[in-house]
């Protein structure tokens, strides 16, 4: 069985990387050496109205050795380009497919700002590939989509090539994307991102709130910083001069880890029932969505020591008292990138495999039935309190 996944409809490189897009020379067969309106007296082209059709089909020939790196057995040839084809893996009595789409934020903002583009691909994919993870799909294959008023290839290139690297550390195909130029939508050369990932699991083994159940243990696994989330707010807090002058910036554009993986290795071995992936909203707004409705979470927030640099964003913002500790929650991961939830005679065998891979993680916490009339599904708990 074959899937067929579109590359989209833009102004710019609609590109499966399998065929580079080149400019046709006068004979229509041969590729051109030069750029194509040179070569035409035309008063008025598509490029004196800022859509560069050469820059983009160039970017795209200087992009296909990156793609054709992460190329898995099952990425089959695209006729023509304009779509790219992938059969499902052997050995699935009943798959089903597993998706998940993504941005990195106004992370851009601040890594562009600081030259560090590379690093918002590995975002990127991390943000779609974690997600989809959740389920213990095993990831296929990712699509990117790239939107600008100006097209910097250098740009374009850093950040896609963060992407592809990701996507050959995961074991998922970098399968194709879109490149669009819209000047008067995108103001000069700025530029959005976003991610499309598309895994595959047995039906009767995908993870989820629904294999919950009181007793459980929630693990926490550390997470490498910030991540892609609240950075609207960090950004704030770095336009005021004195306080940007000692911001850990290096901590803050620290990439996403990537935990899926790990997450296909302890859905394999049986260890884990559910996982959240703490993104915006923080742990008070995603760890809920692995629960059924009858349980609610009690993490010890005690069990883990916040990194420094959710100490610095908290005195920034003057997040204090129990109003900004819980802002503090529901804005950061605080220090936790994902949660699992296993069952009590799993916790010491998926501790080593996390450990084994490196992932810091412990015990975070514990399901308990919700009592009658009790609204919330998520309780802080320190032992201070």
């Amino acid at each position: 069985m074959a899937l067929i996944m579109g590359n989209g409809v833009g102004n710019m490189a609609k590109h499966s990387y399998d065929r580079p897009t080149t400019p046709l020379a006068d004979d229509m067969h041969q590729p051109s050496q030069e750029p194509f309106l040179e070569r035409l007296n035309i008063p008025l082209g598509y490029r004196d109205a800022g859509v560069n059709i050469d820059t983009g089909a160039e970017l795209v020939r200087r992009l296909q050795p990156l793609a054709e790196a992460t190329r898995r057995p099952e990425s089959l040839d695209s006729l023509g380009g304009f779509c790219s084809l992938f059969e499902l893996p052997a050995g699935y009595s009943k798959p089903v497919l597993v998706s998940g789409t993504d941005g990195v934020g106004t992370k851009l903002l601040l890594a562009r700002q600081h030259g560090q583009l590379e690093t918002i691909g590995r975002d990127l994919v991390a943000m779609c590939a974690n997600d989809v993870a959740t389920s213990g799909a095993e990831l296929l294959f990712f699509l990117d989509y790239f939107a600008t008023g100006k097209l910097e290839p250098d740009e374009a290139l850093a950040v896609l090539r963060g992407i592809a690297s990701s996507c050959g550390e995961l074991g998922c195909s970098l399968a194709g994307g879109e490149t669009a130029e819209m000047p008067g939508l995108y103001c000069g050369s700025e530029f959005d991102v976003a991610g499309f990932c598309v895994g595959v699991a047995e039906r009767g083994e995908l993870l989820g709130r629904h294999r919950s159940q009181a007793g459980d243990t929630l693990l926490g696994i550390a997470s490498s910083g910030a991540h892609a989330n609240g950075f609207s707010l960090i950004r704030r807090l770095l336009d005021d001069v004195e306080r940007s002058a000692d911001a850990p910036l290096t901590a803050l554009l620290q990439p996403t880890q990537l935990y899926a993986k790990e997450l296909r290795r302890l859905a394999q071995a049986q260890l884990v029932e559910a996982a959240a992936h703490i993104t915006g909203g923080g742990l008070t707004e995603n760890l809920p969505r692995i629960l059924r409705p009858e349980l609610r979470a009690v993490v010890h927030t005690d069990s883990w020591a916040w990194p420094e640099l959710f100490h610095w964003l908290r005195e920034a913002a003057s997040l204090h008292g129990a109003a900004g500790t819980l802002e503090m929650y529901r804005t950061f991961n605080c220090g936790v990138g994902m949660v699992l939830c296993v069952r009590p005679q799993q916790v010491v065998a998926a501790l080593e495999l996390l450990q084994a891979a490196e992932l810091d993680a412990w015990p975070l916490g514990q399901v308990e039935p919700r009592p009658a009339g009790e609204n919330l599904q998520i309780v802080l708990h320190s032992a201070e309190t």
